[in-house]
């Protein structure tokens, strides 16, 4: 997100004349002062992770002491494009180890009452939480940071504030241009392909807040079909059965895909209120429509059984994945001891280019995916970010479809399988309840079958 032209120099001069925020090491130049775990290392932290946190603490401190520098206003600066070279070294940035109070006072002035403030404290969460996941930045501190901006910001992009608007092939250049660009899970090749997907039998809906009207915020794609779809090639590459859309012919809503675009808004249930008011959309345009699924990837779930294989291999071929009559069709397939030899392959996509080790695999692989998606746990909740976000939606674990992504992306990230999260709209509710309440998970007969095929024939 681009904060727009700044002065570096003013900017330079400022922190010069001010320690607004500022610790000096007094180490010699590249080196830092090592801070306590409240401290943002700012030789750590890339050139725009420094401006960024750096004007934070630059613009923050006086207008908490309700300042402004020089007469000048502070809500005309904007952050440089460039930070200077020499503001880099022997600086730590304290303001995540201010008061919390002090916190919400500072950012609500910065998103209330400066020209794109909100804009700047998105674009500063989302930094926060790559310089977190990078483990440059930690301790308590920083974390009652990152839950004030995200409490604030979740106010402040609440359903109240979000203008739907629906995507078409008329809309403008720019809004397909980013729609497109936008588009992390099935990316688009080309303009053909984007055309298909905000064509006939297809939606594509975004949220704009209504300070930045025409901005997306958070994409959903939408196919509409005829049942519930377990084969996403179907649905981004082939083409619609007509270009007009017959009524008669849609009966299902299939989310194949749901894209934030501004990082600094995750955790902020904006996907939550974006399927809602689709569904809404959905229901006045086609009264009879019923059916509403998700058609959804499984990230994890290679790297997951890959973790598994390694652990057996190491403990002297063990196997308690694979049924003996399973493991005996592998070997006979690769050639090799089946831990081992399934460790290569699913490493790779080629695989999959064997029609019989394709056969020999999907019956162990959709049980273990099963268990993944049913009994993986993080504190009690789904262990699969996709799966604990429908999930808490309320939706129902309904279908777990093999081969259903053959991409390159679907083979090596989720071999080939995909889910399918279906929506009973009278129900979400109380599936909503009662897995963030008492964490369970509402899921289909197929789904149940699968686990106990897992329980009865693996040992994890």
């Amino acid at each position: 997100m681009n904060t727009g032209p700044y002065s570096a120099a003013t900017v330079n001069e400022e922190l010069r004349a001010s320690d607004w925020g500022y610790h000096t090491s007094g180490q010699g130049d590249g080196a830092a002062e090592p801070g306590g775990q409240s401290q943002f290392m700012v030789t750590r932290l890339n050139r725009r992770q420094r401006g960024l946190l750096a004007f934070a603490c630059q613009v923050l401190a006086p207008l908490l002491c309700g300042q402004e520098r020089d007469g000048r206003s502070i809500g005309r600066k904007r952050l440089p494009g460039a930070w200077p070279r020499d503001l880099s070294p022997n600086r730590d940035l304290k303001v995540a180890t201010w008061p919390r109070q002090a916190k919400q006072s500072a950012f609500a002035s910065v998103g209330t009452k400066l020209d794109g403030g909100v804009r700047f404290l998105v674009q500063l969460r989302a930094d926060l939480l790559e310089a977190q996941a990078l483990k440059l930045v930690e301790g308590p501190d920083v974390r009652e940071m990152n839950g004030v901006l995200k409490g604030m910001l979740s106010e402040w992009f609440s359903s109240g504030f979000l203008n739907l608007e629906r995507v078409t092939w008329h809309s403008p250049c720019e809004v397909l241009q980013k729609i497109s660009e936008a588009e992390a899970v099935h990316p688009v090749k080309n303009w053909m392909d984007m055309k298909r997907r905000v064509g006939p039998y297809r939606r594509c809906y975004f949220f704009s807040h209504c300070s930045t009207p025409g901005e997306p915020l958070v994409i959903l794609h939408v196919a509409l079909t005829g049942d519930i779809s377990s084969n996403i090639q179907a649905i981004v590459k082939e083409c619609p059965p007509s270009e007009t859309e017959e009524k008669n012919r849609i009966a299902a809503a299939i989310f194949y895909s749901i894209s934030l675009t501004q990082q600094g808004l995750q955790g902020v249930e904006l996907g939550t209120f974006l399927i809602k008011r689709v569904v809404k959309e959905l229901q006045r345009e086609f009264p009879h429509l019923g059916v509403f699924s998700s058609l959804s990837p499984i990230p994890g779930f290679t790297k997951w059984l890959l973790g598994l294989l390694n652990s057996q291999v190491k403990d002297h071929g063990r196997n308690e994945l694979f049924t003996d009559s399973e493991c005996k069709e592998i070997s006979e397939i690769t050639g090799g001891p089946t831990n081992e030899t399934l460790k290569l392959l699913l490493s790779s996509s080629e695989w999959v280019q064997s029609q019989t080790l394709v056969r020999a695999l999907q019956t162990p692989l959709m049980r273990l995916c099963a268990w993944y998606l049913y009994g993986e746990k993080h504190r009690g909740y789904a262990l699969n970010p996709v799966a604990n976000f429908h999930l808490q939606n309320g939706a129902v674990l309904w279908r777990i479809n093999w081969m259903a992504d053959v991409s390159l992306k679907g083979i090596t990230g989720s071999c080939g399988l995909m889910a399918n999260y279906r929506y009973f709209l009278e129900e979400t509710g109380p599936n909503s309840t009662s897995y963030l309440g008492s964490k369970n998970i509402k899921a289909s007969e197929q789904v149940l079958s699968l686990v106990a095929q897992f329980q009865k024939n693996s040992k994890l």
